[in-house]
């Protein structure tokens, strides 16, 4: 595994780089880090460059002043691309990584090639912070005990004050309008068990998105990169 430390959004940044071949990049969600993705990234990796940056304020990046909203997010994923060097590039995110991926993809559509969403947040039928939490901790229930480890550890150091001001910055986000003018083919992955994101939505976001299609992982949680890590790089790298 390579590190890169670089400086994004004005203070010092982390990214875990791994794997040789075409270069893919993933994209974390709310208060989680690259440490989220770890199955997956030993997945991808036996084929591809797989870039997995922590943003401002999450993992082992360092904290700016304040939260940053999507677009700011977005932002500093573009800067990871740049200093990178592998745009344009599939674009592989997760829960409110979707949001961010999105807003990249539509602001600067040349930095990117393809999609993949999984677990696409803000649901709107569950439009508040509690409802969001009621889900997430619902969730939590069904995930393996290896990953709540690694939750712990990154919720812990993101903190309950800058995860919920981030989360209502998230709610707030128009990703629906957004999703419906993407240019980019987009693949919509959502978990079987999935507490957070319903059926109903995931369906919705693949209907809206011009080139959009949805797969299912049956009987996992949220976090099926995670539990069934071998089985979400297969569906990846068929949509790829």
């Amino acid at each position: 595994m390579a590190v890169r430390r670089a400086t994004i959004a004005g203070i010092p940044g982390y990214a875990r780089i791994e794997g040789s071949g075409p270069p893919l990049v993933l994209v974390h969600g709310l208060a989680v880090s690259s440490r989220y993705f770890a199955p997956l990234i030993r997945e991808l990796a036996r084929t591809r460059t797989v870039v997995a940056p922590d943003l401002p304020g999450y993992g082992r990046s360092a904290t700016p002043p304040r939260p940053l909203d999507i677009p700011e997010l977005a932002d500093a994923l573009d800067a990871w691309l740049e200093l990178t060097g592998v745009a344009p590039v599939p674009l592989v995110a997760n829960s409110l990584g979707c949001q961010v991926a999105v807003d990249l993809a539509l602001r600067r559509p040349e930095r990117v090639t393809r999609l993949v969403l999984m677990g696409p947040t803000m649901d709107p039928s569950a439009p508040t912070i509690l409802r969001q939490a009621v889900r997430l901790a619902l969730d939590t229930l069904r995930e393996p005990p290896g990953l709540w480890l690694a939750e712990t550890i990154d919720y812990l150091r993101m903190g309950p004050r800058r995860t919920i001001a981030t989360a209502r910055l998230a709610l707030a986000d128009p990703f629906a309008e957004k999703a419906s003018r993407l240019p980019h083919p987009a693949l919509v992955v959502r978990s079987g068990r999935d507490a957070i994101v319903s059926q109903e939505w995931a369906e919705r976001v693949a209907r809206l998105l011009p080139d959009g299609r949805l797969a299912v992982i049956p009987g996992e949680p949220h976090a099926a990169h995670w539990s069934a890590a071998e089985e979400v790089a297969r569906v990846v790298e068929e949509f790829l």
